[in-house]
């Protein structure tokens, strides 16, 4: 029975395309690749304590090894390049590369790396894995809500998630202007892979 729709798309609505999906049909196991055209990463930050800011990184690449007989199995790595960075000011963006902030030239990826892939409730995934950034590694856990998965025509078939959390930055040795900018920085990550 046809009871739920499925929207493949990016979190800004950059482009989509809606497919009728069947409740009951379990997600397909195997090598999903992550579309990056279609994939996102925000982040979130206060500035002057007073204001939420948002940026965005343009580039995510990775794949998540999905199991539905055993979903222990599974695995999802992520990488995003730091110089993908969008902050809607170029000048911002150099300043955020720079060893100030990101120090994209010693450090010029973001990643994540599951160790432990646990089912969740409505089908989302429990995520515990090595979150890495600024060359500082820490264990981080977060929830990926299951968006939707099933055959998208030419683009063949997919599956969507998207995981929101909150790191302190300063836990990764980026303590800089922690008076103005916030420590904490909330990161969604909107994922949409094609099988493989």
């Amino acid at each position: 029975m046809w009871i739920k729709a499925l929207v493949l798309t990016s979190l800004l609505g950059a482009s989509s395309l809606v497919m009728p999906v069947d409740e009951g049909d379990p997600i397909r196991s195997g090598e999903y690749l992550v579309d990056g055209g279609h994939s996102s990463a925000l982040f979130r930050v206060t500035h002057l304590g007073v204001s939420a800011f948002w940026g965005r990184f343009n580039h995510v690449e990775g794949k998540i090894i999905f199991d539905g007989d055993d979903v222990s199995e599974s695995r999802v790595n992520i990488a995003i390049p730091v110089q993908s960075i969008d902050s809607n000011s170029e000048q911002r963006d150099g300043h955020l590369e720079s060893p100030d902030f990101f120090n994209a030239k010693e450090f010029p990826e973001v990643t994540f790396r599951s160790t432990s892939v646990k089912a969740g409730a409505e089908g989302s995934l429990e995520l515990t894995g090595d979150f890495t950034m600024l060359g500082e590694t820490r264990e981080l856990t977060m929830t990926a809500a299951h968006i939707g998965h099933g055959e998208a025509g030419r683009f063949g078939y997919r599956s969507g998630w998207e995981a929101d959390f909150t790191i302190s930055r300063s836990d990764f040795g980026m303590d800089f202007m922690t008076d103005m900018l916030g420590d904490e920085i909330r990161i969604i990550i909107a994922l949409e892979g094609a099988l493989q």
